[in-house]
């Protein structure tokens, strides 16, 4: 690869790239990452409802054939290239794949889009917190969520704002863009070395407040006891490989850009897999708080939990949740750490998400770290605020998560496992990246892994998805508002991955003089030579 020439917009000596702290700092951070709302929500749902104690062979399954293995891809790709997702995936296409820097902001773009809703769930939880003081609920929480509360209204568009989400989604965009601004060092670790270990305080004291609740067994019972005949549902297999796709970060740029921050000999796979096994222990240990204290929901109402309604999502946070806290001694001391727990989460989740956005605009246009967060922060809090604090809010927010995450982050991984492993043949030079700077060594089954089994399941994911929401829409909602929210959403992430991918670069992104690449020079061929040793 040829050396830039040294112009005004190709400086040979660029200011040295932000980095973490240490190892730890690297850690907590990409744990702080992954570990977000889904984990509370999400896993104990799907688990109760794909074989109860059952699931977790598939999830253990597909943690160790797709989640990690991705995830080291992410981290390869990051660390060697030196960037965000476009200006790392230019580089690893080089001369004659200058076009895979559109992939890359096809994940920028789908980051930004979930971004905006993301600190709207943000701002729900945190006024929860407050709510929880006095249980401003009442004795009917779904009346209050969607009526006193989000005052949600028809499909549509409007400019009916509220202003008990207006106010706290302010807020939470005035501490994200700070936290930007701050830089990597400063403010994302900074922020997660001390969200990380109050969440999990405050998560654990959570769970063991459940577990002396009357009814705790039941729940228990009911989320553990296998159901062995499921394991042969391949749907079951599906949903083992979805959680883990969807709670591990991986596959839209954000573990790109935070491998991209870590020191030249960094170790890369041991962390991984400290990352993965912690995202998975707390997935496990919120299924066990959220189980037990639907277990206690149960009995006080006199049925089981598969009368019980609203199991996961924004139903079981904000509804079933609230109801429950209503009914339990000591209830306000509950709300507060349940709905504390889920405001951290989402929060270490949040800054990630949006450092993808503030990086890749910070590398492309040469800005200042702070002039990118200020720019990328600015720009999202108007579109957050336009968007999700009206009374359209909950069915947008509903409707773009279901088209960013299932179609937009599926499609995303799909795209990437192929085009790097299969188009570009770099899984040998990736491969050997990992084992020189690391202590766990990845053998040639890691190729397997990310450039077979993955795709063909994600593959088969994403398909699956696209036809059913195609022949059945979604929610009972009206097809030109899910064309709309829906699949302009996907639209929107296309047409701004080109747009942005031909406009020109501040600083050229093939200089090496900006990212001497590590190990070594070594070409694809001598790494593949490796590689087969």
């Amino acid at each position: 690869m040829s050396h830039a020439a040294a112009t005004p917009a190709t400086s040979p000596n660029p200011p040295p790239r932000e980095q973490w702290t240490g190892q730890v700092g690297f850690i907590l951070s990409a744990i702080g990452s992954a570990v977000g709302l889904g984990n509370i929500w999400r896993f104990p749902g799907v688990a109760y409802e794909n074989g109860g104690g059952a699931f977790l062979i598939p999830y253990l399954v597909a943690l160790l054939t797709a989640g990690i293995p991705i995830l080291f891809l992410d981290y390869a790709i990051g660390h060697r290239f030196r960037g965000a997702a476009p200006t790392a995936l230019r580089r690893l296409g080089g001369p004659r794949a200058r076009w895979l820097e559109s992939l890359g902001w096809f994940q920028v773009t789908i980051a930004f889009v979930i971004g905006l809703y993301y600190t709207a769930v943000i701002a729900w939880a945190l006024s929860y917190f407050v709510f929880s003081f006095d249980l401003r609920w009442g004795d009917d929480p779904a009346a209050f969520f969607t009526g006193d509360y989000l005052h949600v209204g028809d499909p549509g568009f409007s400019l009916e704002f509220v202003p008990a989400v207006l106010f706290p989604l302010a807020l939470v965009w005035i501490v994200t863009i700070v936290v930007l601004g701050a830089g990597v060092a400063k403010g994302l670790q900074r922020v997660n070395v001390v969200f990380l270990p109050l969440l999990v305080v405050a998560f654990l004291v959570l769970v063991v407040r459940a577990l002396f609740l009357e009814g705790a067994p039941v729940g228990l019972d009911a989320l553990f006891t296998p159901n062995w005949a499921a394991l042969g549902d391949p749907n079951v297999w599906i949903a083992a490989y979805s959680q883990i796709f969807f709670s591990l970060s991986i596959a839209f740029g954000i573990m790109i850009t935070y491998a991209s921050y870590r020191r030249r000999r960094a170790n890369l796979t041991g962390p991984g897999l400290v990352v993965a096994f912690a995202n998975s222990s707390f997935e496990i240990l919120a299924g066990i708080g959220v189980f037990a204290t639907l277990g206690f929901f149960a009995v006080q109402q006199g049925v089981g939990i598969d009368d019980l309604e609203g199991l996961t999502g924004v139903g079981l946070s904000f509804i079933t949740f609230p109801a429950i806290v209503s009914q339990m001694p000591g209830g306000p001391l509950f709300g507060c750490l349940f709905f504390g727990s889920l405001t951290m989460a989402g929060f270490t989740s949040l800054v990630s998400v949006l450092q993808v956005v503030s990086a890749a605009v910070q590398e492309k246009f040469g800005l200042s770290r702070r002039a990118a967060a200020l720019g990328v922060g600015g720009v999202s809090a108007i579109l957050s605020i336009l968007l999700f604090s009206t009374t359209t809010g909950l069915l947008a927010l509903d409707v773009t998560d279901q088209w960013a995450n299932n179609i937009g982050i599926v499609a995303s991984a799909v795209l990437m496992t192929i085009l790097i492993i299969w188009v570009l043949r770099r899984g040998p030079e990736l491969r050997y990246h990992l084992n020189a700077v690391s202590t766990f060594q990845v053998g040639r089954i890691w190729i397997f892994l990310v450039g077979v089994l993955g795709p063909i399941v994600l593959a088969y994911m994403l398909i699956q998805r696209i036809i059913t929401l195609i022949l059945e829409g979604y929610g009972g909602m009206p097809e030109w508002y899910l064309l709309l929210f829906g699949w302009g959403t996907i639209a929107f992430a296309v047409v701004a991955a080109i747009v942005l991918s031909v406009m020109a670069w501040r600083r050229s992104p093939d200089d090496f003089a900006a990212w001497p690449p590590f190990p070594p020079a070594r070409d694809t061929a001598e790494a593949a030579k490796e590689g087969s040793r």
